[in-house]
């Protein structure tokens, strides 16, 4: 089997991808290295014959309350027909100018602008129907950014666009041998020969998942070198044996450039699939149809946000959800 898990940005160069081979019970991970172009990669680990499991660190789902507006099944669907919707990813310089078709906000700062304001130009409530069940803080990590916003250090809208709009929409249009999880079921039912199956996976998620605790922020290098032996020992704890070059990276602290922080992303998103793909971690889902047909779920992640921790935050099927999806089964290893 292979697991990989590519950090993602809009920026070629600052994308960086981990890939580990599992032989004998063992797995064998080697040092990060530039994505280039993501079909070129799935096609190249594809051709090696075995299962690929490939974490992606962007969303991949709706918000809810956008996904009722949408005529599609599920959010598979939806993104298959993008490539013929251009006008989709254009983001709206201004408020006058988002709608459904066009959701992407705000091109640049504008004095007053909030996102409240850009829920309610999509039709939704407040500005929390900009978030996905899996974006909302829990009481292990802070909020992640909403699927549409584009605009300072917390935003994930761009690498949505990125992937989307340039990889993922032509690819399924063109009958890529894409699945895509927790969508079309659990992780270890999805892997064969032959298919990608694709995963959102959270560094900062993925970093606690693994008990790592960095001194200080995750782009200082000295920061990165301090953490080195528990991340090392984190390898250990889940039998995945680094090359040399990988070992020299990470006592190294990834390098003194500016991708030094994505080369460390893609080893904790790495590290957590690999958790899951032997069972270190549950493959969970929230028995919630709106997350297993739109919204999707972060790996690895078993905590629900704060707000819903007292019970569903979502309408049930009678209630103006979508009918049940099968339940997948937790993935005990594959």
């Amino acid at each position: 089997m292979i697991a990989a898990h590519a950090d993602w940005s809009t920026d070629p160069r600052k994308r960086w991808v981990s890939i580990a081979r599992r032989r004998g019970g063992r797995w064998r991970a080697e040092a990060p290295r530039p994505v280039g172009d993501p079909a070129a990669l799935v096609a190249g680990l594809l051709a090696e014959g075995v299962p690929l499991a490939l974490g992606l660190d962007l969303p991949l789902g709706l918000p809810r309350g956008f996904a009722a507006q949408r005529p599609e099944r599920d959010f598979r669907h939806f993104l298959r027909g993008l490539s013929a919707t251009p006008d989709f990813f254009v983001v709206s310089p201004t408020l006058e100018t988002v709608s459904p078709a066009r959701p992407f906000y705000p091109a640049r700062g504008l004095k007053g602008m909030t996102r409240l304001s850009h829920a309610r130009a999509l039709g939704l409530p407040d500005a929390a129907g900009l978030c996905r069940l899996c974006d909302m803080a829990t009481a292990e990590r802070p909020a992640g950014a909403p699927v549409f916003w584009t605009l300072g250090a917390n935003q994930s809208g761009k690498a949505a666009i990125a992937a989307w709009r340039d990889w993922l929409a032509p690819a399924l249009a063109a009958g890529a041998r894409l699945r895509f999880w927790p969508f079309e079921g659990g992780l270890a039912e999805l892997l064969e020969p032959g298919h990608a199956v694709l995963a959102e996976v959270y560094p900062a998620e993925a970093m606690r998942q693994l008990g790592i605790l960095l001194p200080g922020s995750k782009r200082d290098r000295e920061a990165r070198r301090a953490a080195g032996p528990s991340l090392l020992l984190a390898m250990a704890r889940l039998a995945v044996r680094p090359s040399r070059a990988l070992e020299q990276a990470v006592l190294d602290g990834f390098g003194a450039d500016a991708a030094g922080e994505d080369r460390l992303d893609s080893m904790f998103g790495l590290l957590c699939l690999v958790g899951v793909l032997d069972g270190a971690r549950p493959d969970f889902v929230p028995d919630d149809p709106w997350v297993r047909r739109w919204e999707g779920w972060v790996l690895g992640q078993t905590a629900l946000p704060v707000a819903a921790a007292g019970g569903s935050a979502a309408p049930g099927p009678g209630e103006g959800g979508p009918p049940p999806a099968p339940r997948p089964q937790p993935a005990g290893g594959a």
